[in-house]
């Protein structure tokens, strides 16, 4: 009997023993024959065909037959069926050629899924953890072909998403450049890169891939490559790009506008001040060192000082005069003073708080708590507005805090008046410590902490008064507004001054200090992982017996990981490993802190 002589009706067979028996017979055209009526009817025999795969893998393991990868695939489907997937995935490798990808069925999605997630593993194994393994070739092959498939579909997104997950960057660039719409994906794939990927070291190969294909447009995006460059912590690009911008025509200095204004959105104050000294800008401080009639005097010299370039020679370039003219106003806006004004004027603008809420608030509460959590209200409801018209109107009511609950009365003021930098201490001046002590503690301290709020990550001008005012406190109260305030006005500035002053405020070893001088130092080196502040901060946590100094220092120490994805995960297993509980706690902080990005936002409220 040959294959020749045999007329079969696949459509009306009940039963396939029939064609199982052929896989007995000695002749190869029977067998191959058999394996090709079993591959189009193996989806509804399969449970009989299951009885007789060992004979079907034989022949794919015999090098001499030569339809192997049709018997891998009919072995391949029969354990799909089994939910044998690694099975599945083993023969279907085998059979690599004769998956038809652009079919839709059941077995090709998990087959290709089961191959895209081992690809996935060892690929990571590769790349991430440096390990020394070689993926099969025909791995590769089914996933190159998926590509293959998504790029006939016109779905490069899912392409896109591939690429990321296996570190085929490659095809990462493939997926952008072939799509319609190539500034589309470029933005969709940098949003999936900073939402979703969670490796520090992938994620800046992702955005230096991207950086390269934003440089390489016919009209190179520089306010998404300035975005990247933020995220890689390379502040020296973004000059020689502004630079480049600012010497150019007239028509780029929007652009140039654009990306300050994203760099000041965007950055620390760490990379906003190396940016201003490579523009060679230099920071304004028009804050006084006391707020009384001495900032007269701290005026006068500056308007005598305007006079002495005059003496000097003109500059005959115009150039040069019309670049100057350029870099002041990109220094107005990395300074933050046209920022935070606009939003200011908007905040201003826009607030259409219920005051009758409040009142009703206020009427309600007959004790300390009800008072206090009315007047925190009140600051997140005007916040960044300067609407102070509430505590104004209810000063005999707002006269009742006593203590700790005056010192929030009197931070809330710092709230409301968020950025409203110009006259902060001429606002603050009758709750400031004077030199002749006698003002309360509780308030002098929360004015010091309202300082700090007003001038949020953005305090320049504010920093020489708050550390000075935190070198001559004698009172562990106004201390403890200080190291808080100074904190806030100093985030993410890396400043190893304030830092160390913060640090000697901490090893008083008092509750109250020390308590803030911890969350003022996590401030200050917030998101930069620095090996001595951690060392410091774990050491002396270890040593303290203050509860309130271990918490302050334990969410100190969850704001240095800010940011930091894996580069954090040595400290955070110390730390959730550690005997004491509040260290623990602490662990878990750095966990959840270490990919939110509205953080910076969030700690303007919290003490």
């Amino acid at each position: 009997m040959t294959a020749a002589t045999i007329s079969y009706n696949s459509a009306g067979i009940t039963s396939a023993a029939g064609v199982i028996s052929l896989l007995s017979e000695p002749q190869i055209e029977l067998k191959i024959f058999a394996l090709n009526k079993l591959n189009l009817i193996v989806h509804e025999f399969w449970a009989e065909i299951s009885d007789v795969v060992d004979k079907i893998e034989i022949l794919y393991e015999d090098e001499s037959f030569e339809e192997r990868e049709l018997s891998a695939l009919v072995a391949s489907k029969v354990y799909y069926h089994l939910g044998a997937y690694d099975e599945a995935l083993h023969y279907a490798l085998g059979a690599a050629t004769l998956l038809n990808f652009n079919q839709s069925s059941e077995y090709i999605d998990t087959v290709v899924a089961r191959a895209i997630d081992q690809y996935i593993t060892k690929r990571v194994q590769l790349c991430d953890e440096g390990c020394d393994i070689t993926i099969d070739p025909r791995l590769e092959l089914i996933v190159e072909k998926m590509f293959q498939r998504c790029f006939d579909d016109g779905r490069y997104k899912q392409a896109v998403g591939i690429a990321l997950e296996t570190r085929r960057y490659d095809m990462l660039e493939s997926s952008i450049m072939k799509s319609e719409d190539i500034l589309a994906m470029l933005s969709y794939a940098l949003g999936i890169a900073m939402t979703l990927l969670q490796k520090r070291a992938v994620r800046n190969t992702v955005l230096q891939v991207l950086v390269r294909l934003y440089t390489n447009l016919s009209q190179p995006d520089y306010t998404n490559m300035c975005q990247c460059y933020i995220y890689l912590n390379e502040p020296q690009t973004v000059v020689n790009i502004l630079n480049k911008l600012i010497s150019s025509s007239e028509a780029e200095l929007l652009m140039v506008f654009q990306i300050c204004f994203d760099v000041y959105e965007s950055a620390t104050q760490h990379f906003i001040d190396e940016v201003m000294e490579g523009l060679g800008i230099k920071q304004k401080s028009t804050t006084p060192e006391t707020p009384a009639e001495e900032s007269m005097e701290v005026d006068t010299p500056s308007s005598t000082e305007a006079v002495k370039p005059s003496e000097e020679p003109v500059k005959t370039v115009a150039e040069d005069s019309a670049i100057d003219k350029k870099k002041a106003k990109v220094g107005s806006i990395l300074s933050g003073e046209i920022p935070i004004s606009l939003k200011s004027q908007f905040l201003i603008r826009k607030n259409t708080s219920d005051m009758l809420v409040l009142k009703n608030c206020k009427d309600a509460s007959r004790n300390a708590v009800c008072h206090t959590a009315t007047v925190i209200a009140n600051s997140f409801m005007h916040a960044g507005t300067t609407c102070d018209t509430f505590l104004r109107d209810n000063l005999d009511w707002l006269a009742k805090a006593t203590n700790w609950a005056k010192f929030t009365a009197t931070a809330s003021i710092g709230v409301i008046h968020h950025g409203h930098e110009t006259n902060a201490l001429k606002l603050m001046a009758s709750y400031l410590p004077k030199d002749p002590a006698g003002g309360s503690p509780y308030q002098e301290g929360g004015a010091l902490y309202a300082l700090g709020m007003i001038h949020a990550n953005h305090g320049a001008a504010i920093i020489p008064y708050l550390t000075e005012q935190l070198q001559s406190a004698s009172n562990e109260t106004v201390k403890h507004g200080g190291c808080l305030g100074l904190g806030l006005a100093a985030m993410t500035s890396k400043n190893s001054e304030i830092y160390e002053q913060l640090k000697n405020n901490l090893y008083q070893d008092d509750a109250i200090i020390g308590e803030a001088a911890g969350l003022g130092m996590g401030l200050v080196m917030m998101g930069s992982l620095d090996e001595d502040a951690l060392s410091d901060m774990v050491q002396y946590a270890h040593e303290t017996q203050h509860e309130k100094i271990l918490r302050g220092l334990s969410l100190g120490i969850a704001l240095v990981c800010y940011g930091q994805l894996e580069a954090a995960d040595p400290t955070i297993t110390e730390l959730a490993d550690d005997k004491d509980p509040v260290l623990r706690m602490c662990g878990m902080y750095s966990v959840g802190i270490l990919t939110r990005k509205n953080v910076l936002n969030g700690f303007l409220m919290i003490k």
